[in-house]
């Protein structure tokens, strides 16, 4: 009896072909994880924070500062000082002297955070009001002429009217920004 060789089934292909591309698959996903690692790990949601007192550890222009507590960015919420630190903008007029306002009022290296709307901005940054006793640093930059108020953004109606009437005042009086 001869014996006869047997021809490879249809089915045995179709295997190879898919380990094939499971393998190709397997060794993109590798090659993914080397170049860029960032892409398989989850960021964590920032933890909130809770309204009360907080350290600052720095003052990055007029309507932002950092405070101690995990590095946090802290965005005044309302208040929009000219740029002087913005990638590829020049220093605007009057922004050097909203982030020297804002640098001397958290002088005393403490600040009470307030909360009201949404937590966080685009870039991450904590929205918050800012007291230093009983002053509150959003509305005493818009009152001095070196923030324009900004009521368009979800927060109280209470305060924006707050700081429109600031921003009259600032206006009427001729100061900072609205001194030309």
């Amino acid at each position: 009896m001869s014996r006869r060789r047997r021809i490879p089934s249809i089915s045995l292909f179709r295997r190879s072909r898919q380990a094939a591309i499971l393998i190709a698959l397997l060794v993109l996903l590798a090659g993914l994880h080397w170049w860029r690692p960032d892409w398989f790990e989850q960021t964590p949601e920032p933890r909130p924070l809770s309204a009360g007192a907080y350290r600052i550890a720095k003052v990055i222009d007029g309507d932002t500062f950092q405070i101690v507590d995990g590095n946090e960015r802290v965005r005044l919420i309302g208040a929009d000082a000219p740029e002087t630190v913005k990638p590829d903008h020049p220093v605007e007029p009057w922004g050097r002297d909203a982030a020297l306002f804002t640098k001397n009022f958290l002088a005393g290296g403490e600040v009470v955070l307030q909360f009201d709307g949404p937590s966080r901005d685009q870039y991450g940054r904590i929205l918050a009001y800012a007291w230093v006793g009983e002053r509150m640093l959003n509305e005493e930059l818009i009152r001095d002429g070196l923030a324009r108020a900004r009521l368009a953004y979800p927060y109280s109606a209470a305060m924006k009217e707050r700081f429109q009437r600031a921003e009259k005042e600032a206006k009427f009086a001729r100061r900072g920004i609205w001194s030309d």
